[in-house]
């Protein structure tokens, strides 16, 4: 596959998952590729380990290598080399970008909402996280409550600004919320004391505080939520598309090459600076790859 990088500063099983892709009439995304030899994807630029730039500006991750598989697929399918286009997208745009066509799949760290699938596709869960809160280690808080009237981060566009939005009415916690334009920024906010604590799903704050000039000067604060499902996202208007994907991504699952990438970006030394997040799968995670999902919580 050929590949081409845009410059940084642009902008259940129930559905068909063990049908293949010739299973439906083409819609517009399949069609668009064949017709193109050319699969926009979306990638995100600091959701380590799932999706961000490595040293030389490179879009790398757990989810990328989830999406090379896809591709690879398309490829053995349509008979043809595709040229892979990457496009950064962040939590605002990622949406309207997949919608509107700009972006063919994207493959970042985007949760799996009842609400989100009005407006988009997704492929069976890829990860399942937990919201937790990252603070530093001086501030000496312990958990949510330790936060009334304080400000707290959290990144703009994404399902866990509204968690928190939700959490702060619910228990009258007068929290401050301050939005942060990509999760880099909102960790930032931390870092620098704008904020006391900083809210996302565990596995992008494990990434984040890995990846800090001081590891160890930031805590998880003890409490946890339920999170929603990651997934791979993509145009809702494309059946033949939806059951390609889920055929490589369950394909992978079942061979164990699921388990292979997953051990290769959460449980080894991963780049840029070489650090094991030493995350292993989750029970919950263990049953979604046995039994696979596209479900939304709640559904």
């Amino acid at each position: 596959m050929k590949t081409i990088i845009t410059g940084l500063a642009a902008c259940g099983l129930a559905l068909s998952i063990g049908a293949t892709a010739h299973a439906a009439a083409p819609g517009p995304t399949l069609s668009k590729i064949k017709d193109s030899g050319t699969i926009t994807i979306g990638y995100r630029e600091s959701s380590v380990p799932l999706s961000y730039l490595d040293e030389n500006q490179k879009p790398i991750g757990f989810s990328m290598d989830l999406c090379r598989l896809v591709v690879t697929k398309l490829e053995a399918d349509l008979g043809k080399t595709l040229t892979v286009v990457y496009q950064p997208v962040n939590s605002s745009n990622r949406i309207p970008l997949v919608k509107n066509g700009t972006v063919d799949i994207e493959c970042g760290s985007t949760a799996n909402t009842a609400a989100r699938q009005n407006e988009v596709g997704f492929s069976v869960t890829t990860y399942a996280p937990q919201f937790k809160w990252l603070a530093r280690k001086d501030s000496g808080i312990k958990e949510t409550d330790g936060l009334k009237g304080k400000a707290v981060a959290v990144t703009q566009g994404t399902n866990t600004s509204q968690f928190v939005a939700k959490l702060n009415t619910d228990r009258k916690l007068d929290m401050k919320i301050t939005p942060g334009k990509d999760h880099a920024e909102s960790f930032l906010l931390v870092q620098t004391g704008r904020a006391a604590a900083f809210m996302e799903d565990d596995i992008l704050l494990a990434g984040l505080k890995a990846n800090a000039t001081e590891p160890d000067a930031f805590v998880f604060l003890n409490d946890s939520f339920p999170s929603d499902p990651y997934a791979l996202m993509f145009s809702k208007d494309d059946p033949g598309f939806r059951a390609l994907v889920n055929q490589a991504l369950t394909t992978a699952m079942a061979s164990g090459e699921y388990d292979r990438l997953y051990a290769k970006w959460f449980e080894s030394p991963i780049p840029p600076k070489n650090i094991n997040l030493a995350f292993p799968q989750s029970e919950g995670l263990k049953a979604l790859v046995k039994t696979p999902s596209d479900k939304a919580n709640g559904q």
